[in-house]
């Protein structure tokens, strides 16, 4: 069921603004990673673009729209598109959140979070097996973002996800930057979360860029807005949990006030330099190939 593995390098989300850019230069870029609801139509300049991109480097597929923590069955219909993406472009990863996003015939503009319990852990595990049926391959959980904690739960995040993935076979997408993110709302230290997370099966990182406000309390609040460069703390973060996990290849996402390719590229280069780093000194790698 399995794909090849991305290279453990710097990778960026590909957009249509920066397709003839990349076409022409053909830039020092680890992967590119693509939201797969952008490419489910049957063909014009998207598919074109992508294809021409796909032939000269690997590719990361984001599922945003799946739901796999909603309480519904599956959409089948999105099932089938997806595995019609999967088998037309062959991508070395495919990933989706730890979130639900649609209820009844309505998708809804978000990824939401889900209560920790017994119930809906059988319910994901259930539904990840579903999704790694229909793909004929192993897929990656990502870790949410969030800003409230549901008063139900009875399972810690980090347990949730280690027994998903024990249960499944799959293996999980490690967000630094909803780590952190999480991490300050909810008053935890996200060095500690780092510590206890299985990263024997991580097979990506994200890094993006938060925007902070304030809460009613007048607590710091921040919002994974990914419409900046990667902040410092965040980027600590990373560098700290490298040392756990060894290289691994490792996006950073940068979806609103997009900025000139030149500047992505810098961002992907500070990433390279570190993953580098980790390799130079031999850390060893605590994550399953």
């Amino acid at each position: 069921m399995d794909a090849p593995h991305l290279p453990p390098r710097a990778g960026l989300g590909l957009k249509p603004q920066h397709y003839a850019e990349i076409l022409e230069s053909r830039p020092d870029i680890g992967f590119f990673e693509v939201h797969a609801e952008n490419y489910m139509g049957d063909g014009g300049p998207p598919h074109r673009y992508l294809a021409a991109i796909v032939e000269r480097y690997p590719l990361s597929l984001h599922g945003v729209g799946l739901s796999i923590g909603g309480e519904a069955p599956l959409n089948r219909d999105h099932l089938r598109r997806l595995r019609s993406l999967v088998d037309r472009y062959k991508p070395q990863s495919f990933s989706e959140h730890l979130a639900w996003s649609s209820h009844e015939e309505t998708s809804l503009n978000d990824l939401l979070p889900l209560p920790y319990t017994n119930a809906t852990l059988d319910r994901v595990v259930a539904h990840v097996e579903e999704v790694q049926q229909a793909l004929g391959r192993t897929m990656l959980l990502e870790n949410p973002s969030t800003y409230v904690l549901f008063a139900e739960s009875t399972i810690d995040e980090i347990d949730f996800l280690a027994a998903i993935a024990d249960r499944t076979g799959c293996g999980l997408l490690l967000d630094v930057n909803n780590v952190m993110v999480s991490s300050v709302n909810h008053r935890l230290d996200p060095f500690t979360y780092v510590e206890r997370f299985p990263v024997h099966a991580v097979g990506e990182i994200h890094l993006a860029g938060y925007d902070e406000t304030t809460d009613a309390a007048g607590e710091r609040l921040l919002i994974d807005a990914h419409a900046s460069r990667v902040s410092q703390d965040v980027f600590a973060l990373f560098r700290h949990t490298l040392g756990r996990t060894g290289p691994v290849p490792t996006l950073v996402e940068w979806d609103n006030n997009l900025p000139a390719f030149s500047v992505l590229a810098d961002e992907a280069r500070i990433v390279d330099l570190a993953i580098t780093e980790v390799s130079a000194r031999g850390d060893r790698q605590e994550r399953v190939a």
